[in-house]
């Protein structure tokens, strides 16, 4: 997958995540998940465009483990 491909999928997931969010944060047990949600899914696009600005393979390397442990958390 290029560059632009993967950043389009991150922002869409951000989107998805928000939606679902303004569902979760009406129901009062879902609203502690629904905040760290929000929190996470809609870094992980953030952190991926960092990545792709990074002015060095560790750095990318560095910041693209960031975007991968956001996704992870989403997936808890």
């Amino acid at each position: 997958m290029n560059e632009e491909g993967l950043r389009g999928r991150t922002k869409i997931f951000a989107l998805r995540i928000i939606k679902l969010f303004s569902v979760l944060n009406k129901i009062l047990e879902a609203k502690a998940i629904g905040n760290q949600l929000i929190r996470s899914g809609t870094s992980v696009g953030a952190n991926y465009r960092a990545a792709c600005k990074a002015r060095s393979r560790a750095e990318f390397i560095s910041k693209l483990g960031t975007a991968e442990e956001e996704a992870d958390e989403n997936a808890f």
